[in-house]
């Protein structure tokens, strides 16, 4: 039982490492950083501009659309690490389906592109 036990050591050591590091990068900057934030440092600011004078007022729709886009297009490409990691391993059918992916994945940046989706006005 306590071969057993002491396989989890390593990660009982990490965990304990992990807290430690955690509560010091909380804990040391609450006491060595300034305490006297002025008005401009609290003040809301998002996006290049000051913040709206009310919620429901008309916002441009561009921002979450780029934003969008590119969460798309990032999980796409973030599908492609496993295959080039065992790309040396994998036949021509791999090959051809990631073909297809990158493919679908163009027609698709095409497609937003033609629609003015990246289109900064």
């Amino acid at each position: 039982m306590t071969e057993f036990l002491l396989g989890y050591l390593p990660v009982l050591i990490l965990l304990g490492i992990a807290l430690a590091l955690s509560i010091a990068f909380l804990l040391i900057p609450a006491i060595v950083a300034p305490k006297d934030p002025d008005t401009e440092k609290l003040s809301t600011y998002e996006c290049g501009f000051n913040a709206f004078d009310d919620s429901r007022m008309k916002f441009d729709v561009q921002f979450y659309l780029v934003a969008i886009l590119f969460i798309i297009f990032d999980l796409e490409v973030a599908f492609l690490f496993p295959y080039a990691v065992s790309a040396g391993h994998l036949g021509t059918y791999a090959w051809a389906v990631v073909m297809i992916f990158l493919f679908e994945l163009g027609m698709g940046l095409v497609y937003a592109w033609k629609k003015g989706a990246l289109d900064w006005n």
